[in-house]
Order: structure tokens, then sequence, then C-alpha cells
């Protein structure tokens, strides 16, 4: 299931941007109207003022309602990402008024073309195009507060990251400064994408690298604290539908140096609530800042340091073990969503040459 890309949701118009565009653009058609008689003339402009404004909001609508990733097309990810962000019904319900706003206002254009086509008089046909002006201007009104919604889930939408559920992901928990954006970018290939979390200046961190053609993502969590469900902010909340909802390994990284902030016990407390929220995937514990460990845990089986490196190869092999995305159980096929380069083979020789391999004569 492809991941949805946030940047690419059009610009929300505000209601009254909407309106000045639609009848701006309807004042210009009714100057493209050509007919030598005022009273067929005036009807025709009439009609066609009404056709362009009620197309442009159309139009201008359903681009939303199009653009806008369905909830039901989304990963479970992706929609506990949106619900903690700006709220699934909310955003269902704003997107079903557009909509509603789009058909209706298409449906007064109708209306309003069959009245004029049935008047007989020049003054009743400008008097049917106000009106329908009108009832259009209401209705977009009508939709206000969903049009400016949508406009600022936008921009918050636009900050969440875009994970590809379908190639493997990492996902890295722990408490606040344990150093998981720091152990990303340690893992990754490249330098990782930086994305600032919706109602915060704090920053998330997309890194990736790529194993055998396929590129593994790792995704960091905001540094969640050791309190009830019901006390945690918004960032926190994003934290936990990245945790129960994607990912094929959870790292969950601890600071026993105690120098991120945060006690021992209280990233142990941590971790024993994570371990009863994720029950599906496997969840590696690891020790990170293993340069200024000065005594080493019992139970530590991977001492990571970014700083210099200790571990990071070692560790990288094996979540690659762990997620086993190429294990090839049938060695007549590849796995699923390997990436084959497309090669084509071109004969060998000139055209004598291969006829000649073939034993086909000129």
């Amino acid at each position: 299931m492809a991941s949805p890309q946030w940047r690419s949701i059009p610009t929300v118009l505000f209601p009254q941007e909407i309106l000045d565009k639609a009848f701006r653009k309807a004042s210009k058609q009714s100057d493209l109207v050509e007919d030598p008689d005022k009273y067929h003339r005036t009807r025709k402009q009439m009609v066609r003022m009404i056709q362009s404004a009620s197309d442009t909001i159309d139009v201008t609508l359903k681009k939303w309602v199009d653009k806008w990733p369905s909830l039901n097309a989304l990963s479970e990810f992706d929609r506990a990402l949106i619900d903690a962000a700006v709220g699934n019904d909310n955003y269902r319900k704003s997107l079903g008024a557009i909509q509603w706003a789009a058909e209706r206002v298409r449906k007064i254009s109708g209306e309003s073309e069959s009245k004029i086509l049935r008047l007989r008089d020049i003054d009743g046909f400008h008097v049917a195009r106000r009106h329908a002006y009108g009832r259009i201007s209401s209705i977009v009104h009508q939709i206000s507060p969903q049009i400016l919604w949508l406009g600022e889930a936008r921009d918050i939408l636009r900050k969440l990251p875009s994970v590809d559920s379908a190639e493997p992901v990492i996902v890295v928990a722990g408490s606040p400064n344990v150093g998981k954006s720091a152990l990303i970018g340690a893992l990754s290939s490249g330098e990782p994408e930086v994305a600032s979390y919706p109602f915060t200046t704090k920053q998330l961190h997309l890194g990736h690298f790529v194993h055998r053609r396929r590129p593994y993502q790792m995704v960091d969590t905001p540094g969640l604290l050791d309190r009830p469900m019901e006390e945690r902010n918004l960032i926190e909340m994003q934290a936990i539908a990245a945790l129960e909802n994607v990912g094929d390994v959870l790292v969950f990284l601890i600071d026993s140096t105690e120098t991120g902030g945060t006690s021992l016990d209280e990233q142990l407390s941590l971790l024993a609530e994570v371990r009863s929220l994720v029950t599906e995937r496997p969840i590696v514990v690891a020790y990170s800042k293993s340069d200024l460990i000065t005594e080493i845990p019992d139970d530590a089986e991977h001492l990571l340091s970014a700083i210099n490196g200790d571990g990071i190869e070692q560790f990288r092999a094996f979540l690659i073990d762990l997620i086993g995305a190429d294990v090839i159980d049938d060695p007549l096929s590849l796995p699923d969503r390997w990436h084959v380069d497309e090669i084509v083979l071109q004969p060998f020789g000139t055209k004598h040459e291969i006829q000649q391999r073939r034993g086909i004569d000129d």
C-alpha cells in the first residue's frame, strides 16, 4: 500500500476567494458571447455566466476531494497518524461537506439555466442570474467552517511523514534524548530527511539504507514520557500510532548513562508499556551512548554508539536478518517487491551473422 504524498495536497482557498475566482471567470465568459440580437445575447450571457461560475466552484471543490487521500485507502498507520494530528471524524465530515457543496452548486446551475430558458424578458434574465449567484454564495458560505478546517489541516498534514508500509520499516522509540535521531543518522546511507511535527518545534527524522536494492526505512518517534495515556499530548499520540500500526521491527533505545535526563527506572517502565502495546512485532532493546557507558548492563545484547560507530554495522546486519525481507523460501521465485532492473537483451552480430547462427537462409 503506497504512502500518501502529503505535500501534494492542493492549496485550500478561503470561501470568499473561491467566489471571487468563480464570478471573475464568469464575467470574462460573458464578454465572449456574440449575438446581434440583444434579447438572445443577454440570455446566452446569463446562462454562460452561471455555467462558468458553477463549473469553477465544482472543479475547485472536487479537486480537493480527489487530491486528499481517502481514509479507506490508507494503511492503519496513516489513519492513526491523521487521527492523532487532525482527527479522522473531522477529516471525513469536512471532505463530505465539500463533496455535497460541489453537487449542490451543480444542481443550482442546472435549475437556474432551465428557469432562464423559460423567461421572456431581459430584466428577468438578470434577476435569475443574480438569484443563482446568491444561492451559490450561500452554499459556499454554509461550508465555510469545513473549508477553513481543511486549510488548517493541510498545513498540519503536509508535515507528516510518508512511510511506504510495503517496504521494510524500522521504528525507533524511547524516552526523550536517548539518541534516536543520532542512531538513525548513523544507520542511514544518506542524510536523513527531517520534518517538523505538527504543533511543536520537535522534528521527525526519516532515514533509510539499501540492502540488495531494497530500501529499509527508519522512523523515529517523539520522545515518550512515562505517564498515563490520557495525559499524553498529540505528539506523543502520534508516536503511539507509529508504535501500534507500522513497522516490521521496533527498536527501543535505552540510555543507561541517564545523560538524556530520564532515569533508567523510568525508561524501563516505559519499555514495559511499549511491550504491552506492541504484541505482533519483535522488539529489540539496544543501549545507546556506549562510548559513555562505564558499567555494561547485564541484559545488554546491543551496545551502540552513534559517535564512534561502535556496533552500528553489526546492528544493521542483525536487523536485516531479523526482518527477513529477502528470505527465499522458493528458489524459483523472488521475494515480494524484489527490485529487478529491466534489461532488454539485443542479439549480438549483424543480421547476416544472426541468421547464419540460427540456420536461416537470406
